[in-house]
């Protein structure tokens, strides 16, 4: 049976060859396109993450994993299932070192000309999301002169690529301390020196409207919040509160800047969400203009037909 699976990974990672000179960091099986219904594998450098997300490759758990072995040879295989026994999505799923030690789930990889931290074991996210690469690679090479905004920050990975491509600041806002702390650590990978004022610990709403009464400017903003988030007993919700937040965002933008939008939530149809971006923008700049829409790199092969497997972003320049 593993031989089977082996024949599909090496079809899959095949299909990723493109990506080889750019990153570490890549999908290598997105479900059902790729052979592999209800379950995805992330290559992190030497180690790699299994997810579950249905019950249809569960009971051949140990064939998937004697040929991720025999494929891959990783250092730490990290198996996660995303899905409860009555079929709920978890959000904190069990985790499974099946290679390697627990300590043996962290370590470093590059992404074009970035390093960052990553760590299996860390909840769902390792510290890096794969979909947003080539959106975070455009982002650092536009960067030059700029002054940047990256809110609801997570591990400061745009920022990263923004100040290496030569952003003049790039101010980070997250709700969670901790996080924060892995971006700085991210920072330091990269041999950059934080300037003042360029971490925010808080609500990126609240950042936003304290920035907008200091009468404070950028040069481009990226706006990828989670589909939902509670703070200080306040929620936030993409359905409800994403375009009036862009709306906000853009009365920080300076002439000529960019604005970066995206989303994972999967009732956003991509044409409509960019129409809908537009219009949050232009209410404010009216001369604003999309450069492109995007959904998720060529390692999200089937992207938008799961659940588990959709973005939607645009770039708009005011």
């Amino acid at each position: 049976m593993s031989f089977k699976f082996t024949n599909l990974l090496d079809a899959a990672f095949n299909k990723r060859a493109p990506l080889f000179e750019t990153t570490e960091a890549f999908r290598i099986v997105n479900g059902a396109p790729d052979g592999f219904p209800g379950m995805t594998l992330d290559k992190f450098g030497d180690r790699y993450q299994i997810q579950f997300f249905g019950d249809e490759l569960l009971r051949e758990k140990n064939a998937v994993v004697a040929a991720v072995v025999e494929k891959f040879a990783p250092v730490c295989l990290v198996i996660k299932e995303r899905l409860s026994r009555s079929g709920k999505s978890l959000e904190n799923p069990p985790m499974e070192v099946v290679v390697g030690r627990p300590e043996d789930s962290t370590g470093v990889v590059r992404e074009g000309p970035a390093k960052f931290h990553i760590d299996l074991l860390d909840t769902v996210n390792p510290g890096l999301f794969l979909d947003m690469r080539a959106i975070r690679l455009e982002m650092g090479e536009r960067a030059a002169g700029r002054r940047m905004l990256n809110l609801f920050s997570y591990t400061c990975a745009f920022s990263v690529h923004g100040r290496l491509g030569g952003a003049e600041i790039s101010t980070n806002a997250d709700i969670s301390a901790k996080i924060l702390d892995k971006g700085r650590e991210n920072y330091a990978l990269n041999g950059l020196e934080p300037k003042q004022g360029e971490f925010f610990r808080g609500n990126a709403v609240e950042y936003v409207h304290w920035a907008q009464k200091k009468g404070l400017k950028f040069d481009a903003i990226v706006l990828d919040p989670p589909s939902f988030a509670r703070f200080k007993g306040k929620n936030f919700n993409v359905r409800e509160h994403l375009m009036p937040l862009v709306a906000d965002c853009a009365t920080l933008l300076n002439k000529g800047g960019l604005f970066m939008v995206s989303s994972n939530y999967s009732e956003f149809n991509l044409s409509a969400f960019s129409r809908n971006a537009l219009a949050s923008v232009a209410s404010v700049h009216p001369k604003a203009k999309t450069l492109w829409n995007k959904s998720q790199d060529i390692d999200f092969v089937g992207s938008g037909h799961t659940k588990d497997s959709c973005l939607v972003a645009t770039l708009i320049e005011v």
